[in-house]
């Protein structure tokens, strides 16, 4: 859902489930100039939160780790870049997708 979202609005899907030692990056796409680092967050319902507040500062600290990793590793450290949360609300068949641009 959330790398369908993404095309349909211009962006251009590079990896998915990127994973190191650091830890897991959701989606990396391009957006026009930038590369985008994307959280992918689901919930059924807000009992326990919205789906952003899984982004701690903990994880927040795990996906720049992590970020940093991916640009080293792929000779990209002069990119511009971006950490982007996208919640994905499902209610049955539906769905809904909020996307949080630059969390940090």
């Amino acid at each position: 859902m959330a790398t369908k979202y993404l095309e349909s609005i211009g962006y251009t899907i590079i990896e998915r489930n990127f994973v190191a030692k650091q830890g897991e990056i959701d989606i990396v796409a391009r957006d026009k100039e930038e590369l985008v680092f994307i959280e992918v967050k689901t919930r059924t319902n807000t009992l326990y939160g919205k789906p952003i507040d899984a982004v701690n500062t903990p994880k927040q600290k795990h996906l720049i780790s992590t970020v940093q990793y991916y640009l080293y590793v792929n000779h990209l450290e002069n990119e511009f870049v971006r950490l982007d949360v996208i919640e994905v609300y499902l209610n049955g068949d539906a769905y809904k997708i909020n996307h949080i641009k630059q969390i940090k």
